[in-house]
């Protein structure tokens, strides 16, 4: 057995290297299954970036409307939404006093 063990020795060990890298290559931190789960992951962190950036844009749109030059039109909207005034499809009549004194 000894002798067949010894006879066959380069052949046992490049099988048990082949084995060896081809564990490897399939599973492990930097294996073929871990690169494609971090593409996976990577794909998912850049769709999250983008609605991220999405939102931050539409925050700075909406913070610029409430600087220094103020749009009253947006004022009012965020005043009907938050505090409650008025209603839906409601129609609005304003009122001018035409006369002069």
């Amino acid at each position: 057995m000894l002798k067949k063990i010894k006879k066959n020795y380069f052949l046992l060990v490049s099988t048990f290297l082949v084995i060896y890298f081809f564990f490897n290559l399939l599973s492990g931190q930097r294996g073929l299954l871990s690169y494609f789960d971090k593409k996976q992951h990577l794909k998912e962190l850049q769709m999250e970036e983008t609605l991220i950036i999405n939102k931050i844009r539409d925050l700075d749109f909406k913070n610029s409307l409430l600087s220094d030059n103020l749009d009253l039109d947006y004022i009012e909207t965020l005043i009907r939404e938050r505090l409650l005034f008025g209603k839906e499809n409601e129609k609005i009549y304003i009122i001018t006093n035409d006369t002069k004194n």
